[in-house]
């Protein structure tokens, strides 16, 4: 279904009835929604930037990777795996995580590789950014806490990375929230030239391609990744304090090699690991996510991101999408928290 949430309102009316805008997409195709039929999560209302902070940070070995990770809720309730992205940090979800915590659910927030705390335990393992392998550190994470299945959620690299742990390991993935829809990526239709004007927004894809890209990064990563928050949330009014608590996460020493190898795989510049060929060629077919699902956009993303109706058919399995309205941009989690917490709880119990 495909449904309009006019965040200003939400703010105070954050348990009111949500319009329907449009049909129901589902494992049968289109259908005629009934109005009033979606009711919103019963949560407390929550104005962004309420919170600054975690209550727990913790450490733990999984895979390759020693993980930083914030933590909230019951050690036994449901779980909830919340993934941000580039360039951002787990302050995405510093107001999402204390709701889904009131409600019963444990949430857990990654730093992702390269971002934070989170440290590689050898200095001889490759500086990997490509798709799976990130997807693949979610799920060694999952299996170190113990957690059998979890809600997966998350924007930008954190919804493709959903998508990918959706896609390929269904059985760890109970419901998922995707920002944007269907990111799961191809290195070879990568290659292939868009129009000018949608070449334009991947600007920085191909100054990272360079020498001069990478430098430039690692001199002004802070200035960089401000710009790319102004450019991909133009209406959200954040302050220096807000930024400045993201801005540290790019500090990891591994930082600059991950976004550049990233994004130089995606042109098919970098190589990827040998040992991730087979998930890759799986994620190269375009799979189906099976599990249910919402989708979530924003009228204000400033970021390039694909029209709802070009991927609504890879969801076979309960299937809705959500704009989020009032001028919300890119980080939709910390610039949506109440829309972003709901559709979280509405697909948990779907």
């Amino acid at each position: 279904m495909f449904e309009e949430i006019n965040h200003d309102r939400r703010r105070f009316l954050a348990t009111t009835a949500m319009t329907i805008a449009t049909a129901q997409l589902g494992m049968t195709g289109l259908a005629e929604a009934q109005p009033g039929k979606t009711k919103p999560a019963d949560l407390p209302t929550i104005k962004p930037g309420t919170n600054t902070s975690f209550a727990s940070l913790k450490q733990i070995d999984a895979g390759v990777l020693n993980v930083g990770y914030a933590e909230a809720g019951p050690a036994d309730g449901p779980a909830v795996v919340l993934l941000h992205g580039w360039p951002y940090d787990i302050h995405s979800y510093v107001d999402v995580a204390p709701l889904l915590a009131s409600a019963g659910y444990r949430v857990i927030v990654p730093y992702l590789r390269g971002y934070g705390t989170t440290r590689f335990l050898s200095s001889e393992t490759l500086r990997n950014g490509q798709q799976s392998v990130v997807a693949v550190d979610i799920v060694a994470l999952m299996d170190a806490l113990k957690i059998q299945k979890a809600i997966v959620a998350g924007y930008d690299w954190g919804a493709r990375t959903a998508n990918i742990i959706a896609a390929l390991w269904p059985e760890r993935c109970k419901a998922m929230v995707s920002v944007s829809g269907y990111l799961i990526g191809n290195p070879e239709a990568g290659k292939m030239p868009l129009p000018p004007k949608a070449e334009l927004e991947w600007w920085y894809q191909y100054y990272f391609a360079t020498e001069r890209g990478r430098a430039g990064y690692e001199k002004y990563r802070h200035d960089f990744a401000k710009l790319i928050w102004q450019i991909a949330s133009p209406k959200w009014d954040f302050d220096d304090a807000t930024f400045d608590r993201s801005a540290a996460a790019f500090d990891n020493p591994d930082h600059v090699s991950i976004v550049i190898h990233n994004y130089r795989w995606r042109l098919g510049l970098a190589e990827g690991e040998p040992k991730y060929d087979e998930l890759e060629k799986r994620l190269a077919e375009g799979p189906v996510i099976t599990v249910p699902t919402i989708t979530l956009e924003s009228d204000a993303n400033g970021a390039p991101h694909p029209d709802a109706s070009s991927y609504a058919k890879k969801f076979s399995g309960k299937y809705a999408h959500r704009i989020i309205k009032g001028g919300v941009g890119h980080n939709l989690p910390q610039e949506a928290p109440q829309a972003f917490a709901e559709a979280v709880v509405d697909v948990a119990e779907s």
